[in-house]
C-alpha cells in the first residue's frame, strides 16, 4: 500500500496556520479541526514546521502561560521529515516508530499534498490484515 492510498481514502486538506500565529490561535485551529499537529506554511503550499500538541505540553512547562502569545514559530519542529505520495507505508509506518513522531506532511512536487497521522498509517495496517483475512476465508470456502 503507498501514501497515495491512504490519502484517496482520507483526503489531501491539510490544517495549516502561518509562523507568526500564536500559540493560543494554533490551539484554537487544533481544537477546532480536532487534529493533534499542523503543518506550519506561510503559503500553505510549502512548510517551515510542524506544531503539534506535544510541542505546546513541553513549552508550556518551560514558559508557563505567557507561552500562549508567543509564536508558533517559537515552538514548532523545524526540521521536517516528509514522505511522497508513492512512499510505502510500511516504510512510513517504521520511520514514525524509529523516530517516535505521529504525523508526516505528504510533498510532491515541493508542494504540500496532504497529511498522513500514526492512526492512518495504523488503519491502513488493519484494513490490510482485514482484506487479507477475507480472501483467506473466501479460498477456504472454494477449496472445499
Amino acid at each position: 500500500m503507498r501514501i497515495r492510498d491512504i490519502l484517496r481514502r482520507k483526503g489531501d486538506a491539510v490544517v495549516t496556520v502561518p509562523p507568526g500565529s500564536t500559540v493560543r490561535e494554533l490551539l484554537a485551529v487544533l481544537a477546532e479541526h480536532n487534529v493533534g499537529a499542523v503543518v506550519v506554511s506561510a503559503d500553505g503550499a510549502t512548510i517551515a514546521g510542524i506544531a503539534s500538541e506535544r510541542d505546546v505540553v513541553r513549552r508550556m512547562h518551560e514558559h508557563g502561560a505567557a507561552l500562549l502569545d508567543r509564536p508558533v514559530s517559537e515552538i514548532m519542529t523545524a526540521e521536517v521529515r516528509s514522505c511522497a505520495p508513492g512512499d510505502l507505508v510500511q516504510d512510513l509506518r517504521l520511520t514514525m516508530t524509529e523516530h517516535r513522531f505521529r504525523h508526516m506532511p505528504v510533498v510532491e512536487d515541493d508542494r504540500l499534498a496532504g497529511i498522513v497521522s500514526i492512526g492512518d498509517v495504523v488503519k491502513s495496517a488493519i484494513d490490510a490484515l482485514e482484506s487479507e483475512r477475507e480472501h483467506l476465508v473466501d479460498y477456504i470456502h472454494n477449496v472445499q
